[in-house]
């Protein structure tokens, strides 16, 4: 039996609004360097916190006691959530480097792709880089420890799910 721990999707879901907004504003208006700021506040969140990046700095002080954002609390896998957000900081910090070392298109078609999966993950819930964990988890890949919670497809959000408060 696999145990689940309390992961709060609202969280999640704070920390990818930031992952699309913040790409997308770099490239309006041609400041890479928010890319590079996106890359390292995710990076710090998977390997240092263990948490969300952005829900760390937005949705914990300020929208969640606000009651601004509701918690939506869920017995889940938090693993595979920060994989995904580590991946998502390595291609941001290669879109970025790349944007600086010369070939622009490359680094901004790249951050483009990060914001493409992170709405995927915002709008419809399902996270590729999640489902990603979960290959490598059934692949037996050393380290991919977490099968996907029962009765739920790899990468998707559990739907009915027990929730918490």
């Amino acid at each position: 039996m696999q145990s689940l721990v309390p992961v709060d999707h609202s969280a999640i879901r704070v920390n990818q609004s930031f992952v699309v907004g913040l790409p997308v504003l770099a490239f309006v208006l041609d400041q890479p360097w928010l890319l590079g700021l996106t890359a390292l506040v995710l990076l710090a969140g998977s390997f240092v916190f263990k948490k969300p990046g952005f829900a760390m700095l937005i949705y914990s002080p300020l929208l969640k006691p606000s009651g601004l954002v509701k918690p939506d609390v869920i017995q889940d896998n938090r693993e595979p959530h920060l994989f995904a957000q580590g991946m998502g900081g390595v291609f941001l910090s290669l879109a970025a480097g790349f944007i600086y070392a010369g070939p622009s298109a490359a680094g901004w078609a790249l951050g483009w792709l990060v914001v493409a999966l992170a709405a995927l993950n915002l709008f419809a819930g399902f996270c590729a880089g999640c489902a990603i964990y979960y290959w490598l988890n059934r692949l037996r890949f050393p380290g991919f420890i977490k099968a996907p919670p029962q009765g739920t497809f790899p990468g998707m959000r559990p739907r009915n799910a027990p929730h918490e408060q």
